[in-house]
């Protein structure tokens, strides 16, 4: 309890943030057109992130700190979740009422399996060539979005190596992944091999700007079809929030440390994946700091 009332008193982190937020949204959304048929937008989020990089570049801020605002992410992405699940019903209501909610129900459960692909793909990348410690396994599971954030921050916190990686992987997708999203959209609706309600699904990635990205290219491309592919989107987005927070918590993290373990073992680099922390021990462990405290 005391740990939390020291969140509220540091005043000017909350007040940078106002600022920093009312900055990023007067600028608001700028699309950018390459061709004709390819292009990207750049979201408010990417100039948040932006302003805070040249904040902490300045020093406007101290280490301490910073430090104590890392503890605020797992709050707002608490909130963040919040709102994206109560998109759910007014989708799966147009869904059922079509008569197409069994056959997307399960499109938007195998999506998930495409949380595993990260960690196949990136683990032995980052421990073979890069030779990256633990943090490839908070970086390989799945986007590093802010399900993955909440999950990794809660199991093992974010100052630790695990932590690091996943908060490098989502600054990557937050300044890389809208522009690339942007161009994939486009160029899978001029393929013509997807149904655009495939590729509505396909936006919900469980990142709000990537998919503000696809989602705004797929509707330049099908105008007349932009409210049905909007209802896929949120919905998949919705979903992928739901249940990829338990694909990753349940299948995809226990992986990724079973396989960094052995990609670890075999480079010879001495460093093996930590266990998945207990979460009554952990809870027991803050409970016991905040008693000392008091």
């Amino acid at each position: 309890m005391k740990r939390m009332r020291d969140f509220f008193k540091d005043w000017k982190v909350h007040a940078l943030c106002v600022v920093i937020a009312l900055a990023a949204e007067a600028l608001g959304v700028r699309k950018f057109q390459i061709t004709p048929a390819v292009g990207f937008s750049l979201f408010p989020m990417l100039y948040a992130m932006a302003i805070g990089i040249v904040m902490g570049a300045w020093k406007l801020l101290s280490l301490e700190t910073m430090k104590q605002a890392s503890a605020y992410t797992t709050i707002s992405v608490m909130f963040l979740t919040a709102k994206v699940a109560s998109g759910i019903a007014p989708g799966l209501y147009k869904i059922y009422t079509e008569g197409k909610l069994g056959g997307t129900a399960l499109a938007l459960i195998l999506q998930e399996f495409g949380n595993m692909g990260t960690a196949i793909l990136g683990v032995p990348v980052a421990v073979f060539l890069f030779k990256v410690s633990r943090a490839a396994i908070g970086c390989t599971v799945s986007t590093s979005r802010e399900g993955t954030i909440a999950i990794i921050g809660e199991l093992y916190g974010l100052d630790s190596d695990e932590g690091i990686g996943v908060m490098g992987g989502y600054v990557t997708g937050t300044v890389l992944g809208t522009i690339f999203f942007g161009l994939m959209a486009s160029l899978c609706a001029r393929s013509g091999l997807f149904h655009p309600y495939a590729l509505g699904a396909a936006c919900g990635v469980g990142s709000a700007s990537m998919m503000s990205a696809s989602l705004g290219a797929l509707q330049i491309e099908f105008p007349e079809m932009a409210r049905d592919i909007q209802t896929y989107a949120y919905t998949s987005q919705a979903l992928t929030n739901a249940d990829g927070m338990l694909m990753n918590l349940l299948l995809t993290l226990p992986m990724t440390n079973w396989l960094y373990e052995k990609c670890a073992g075999i480079r010879g680099m001495g460093i093996p994946a930590q266990p998945l922390p207990d979460l009554g021990e952990a809870e027991a462990k803050i409970e016991a700091e905040d008693i000392e405290e008091s």
